[in-house]
């Protein structure tokens, strides 16, 4: 059910279905990714247990990207750095989507579609953290 887009042996995204998640902690991202992905399943009654995140200085390259789409559906599109369409996926309530490189763009399929769209920080605006095509 889950599956990754490689590109000119590039991993280029991996989607995600709704339906797929797994029972307890799944992580689909690598440790090396800089934006980290998992999902949480677990029936009542479970505890986990308080944590705080230490200071751990990283290094990051460029900004990578997680759509989550709560309502609606929409058609993602993965393309190559040059602006070469790579695929297009539909995405329906509930699938997420883990964008690691190349370009994107989504067509918004469905009225009323919400999307939740988390990525690596900071941001440094339009002019210099983004190139359209």
């Amino acid at each position: 059910m889950n599956r990754e887009v490689v590109y000119d042996g590039k991993l280029v995204a991996k989607y995600i279905p709704g339906e797929s998640w797994g029972k307890d902690l799944s992580f689909y991202s690598a440790d090396q990714d800089f934006i980290q992905v998992g999902t949480w399943r677990y029936d009542s009654g479970k505890y986990l247990q308080p944590h705080v995140h230490k200071v751990c200085e990283r290094q990051i390259q460029y900004t990578q990207e997680v759509i989550f789409v709560k309502n609606g559906s929409i058609e993602a599109e993965l393309y190559t750095d040059e602006g070469t369409i790579i695929e297009k996926i539909p995405m329906k309530a509930g699938d997420c989507l883990i964008l690691l490189a190349g370009g994107h763009g989504y067509k918004i399929t469905e009225d009323d579609t919400q999307v939740l769209e988390i990525k690596n920080g900071p941001y440094h605006g339009p002019e210099k953290d983004r190139r359209r095509f």
